[in-house]
């Protein structure tokens, strides 16, 4: 993958993929080329970085994915090449890289550290290799895949608190990782959904994440803060401190759980359920709502049945208990990383489901916190109808394709540390060099 995204940042042209459960959305980004030297001089980040321009755009509903994950594979190629055409129309170019995120597959945080002696005066890329290398990998259990794996903290001797201590001098180095896996047959699934699409995948990472670096400010990212998405099958749930995240999961409900409960409570297709949701829904009734009567309308054929009305105040009694229970999941999966600990409690909702009016006043009752409603950084050439807060995730993407956080494998890890397959060696040796 790391070879596929040099070949699209070479190429100069790459398209960026949210694979949801309600919206699969595409964007098709142009890089102005990469560079290691900053205007004035500045060396930028190991894995480079480059200024880009949205030159497409295009979603399309989603088929296929539930919970976040895919469950028919033909419908969802089918979805995937049509957001893809739209956006290759609208730029005007064909597009052979994709880098894809996607919210569920169950996943899971693990802290790691690990120290080392310096053999040479001042730190270079090697001893970073050396301990990303020494990290003791937990058993995660068969079946999973690690997705993120990035150093959140060096240490050189007593002092505390690098992002990046290269050229610095010490006698030890350590670090603290952030290492995030999920399901390996959801990442599989997806990477071969791509394949059949007729793409080169060339990077994947969790919508959890990607929201969090679009909707939270530099400062939240700094102090402390919990980005929670609301999605349309699956919440997700990030924390960052120190611009990284420490900790990622996912709450298996979402926005099609609120729409299921309208459409069971009312009699009414889903189609209808979604559309009373948005036009009408809330979590907070009022006196006045009593009287706001809501034609729900049909096609039976059934004169009595198709001129059916009701209350606002019948929605919001059917919407405000799912949209409870969402955030008390919410709430169990932070009081587990222990985000009350944090110097700094900020939590920002993003996603489709946080246009809910009342939904930042009901999520600071319930998780105790400041709320706010957060929506993407603006980015360069990015149309108005991608500005809102259910493109979190795509535009996150795409910040993290120009501006990629240094990862486990960004680093040459030290020959000695592979596992200890020779023949695998021999046959990595052959293929890299022949």
């Amino acid at each position: 993958m790391r070879n596929m995204r040099k070949a699209a940042m070479h190429r100069g042209v790459v398209a960026i993929l949210d694979v949801g459960s309600s919206k699969i959305s595409c964007l098709v980004l142009r890089f102005d080329g990469t560079g290691d030297l900053g205007d004035e001089g500045e060396i930028g980040s190991l894995a480079g970085q480059s200024g880009f321009r949205v030159i497409g755009a295009a979603t399309t509903r989603s088929r296929g994915v539930r919970f976040g994950e895919i469950c028919a594979m033909q419908e969802t190629e089918r979805a995937i090449r049509t957001a893809l055409q739209g956006a290759q129309k609208m730029a005007g170019i064909r597009v052979d890289h994709v880098i894809a995120c996607f919210a569920g597959a169950e996943p899971r945080s693990y802290g790691l550290d690990a120290q080392i002696a310096l053999e040479g005066e001042a730190v270079d890329e090697q001893d970073v290799a050396r301990v990303l290398a020494a990290c003791d990998v937990p058993d995660y259990g068969s079946g999973r895949e690690v997705l993120h794996a990035q150093p959140v903290n060096f240490a050189i001797d007593h002092r505390s608190g690098l992002g990046d201590p290269r050229g610095q001098l010490g006698n030890s180095l350590s670090v603290d990782m952030h290492m995030l896996t999920v399901d390996g047959s959801a990442v599989q699934h997806l990477a071969h959904c791509i394949k059949r699409c007729d793409l080169e995948l060339a990077g994947i990472a969790s919508s959890a994440y990607t929201s969090g670096i679009a909707a939270l400010v530099e400062d939240e990212q700094e102090l402390g803060a919990a980005c929670i998405d609301l999605g349309g099958g699956s919440t997700g749930v990030s924390i960052f401190i120190k611009k990284h995240m420490i900790y990622a999961d996912s709450v298996r409900m979402g926005g099609d759980h609120v729409s299921g409960d309208i459409s069971m409570g009312l009699q009414v297709p889903m189609t209808m359920a979604e559309r009373i949701k948005t036009m009408h829904g809330g979590v907070h009734a009022t006196g006045m709502d009593d009287r706001e009567m809501i034609e729900i309308g049909g096609d039976t054929g059934d004169f009595e049945h198709d001129r059916r009305t009701a209350s606002r105040a019948e929605v919001i009694g059917i919407m405000r208990p799912r949209v409870e229970e969402i955030l008390e999941e919410v709430r169990a999966r932070l009081d587990a990383a222990g985000f009350d600990h944090l110097p700094s409690q900020q939590i920002v909702l993003t996603g489709g489901g946080s246009q809910i009016p009342g939904m930042d006043g009901l999520a600071s009752k319930i998780l105790g916190q400041q709320v706010r409603l957060g929506r993407p950084l603006r980015v360069h050439g990015l149309p108005q109808a991608a500005t809102g807060p259910a493109f979190a995730s795509v535009v996150g993407l795409s910040l993290f394709a120009a501006h990629p956080q240094d990862e486990w494998w960004d680093f040459d890890i030290p020959a000695e540390s592979y596992p200890h397959r020779s023949l695998k060696r021999a046959v990595r040796w052959f293929r890299d060099n022949w």
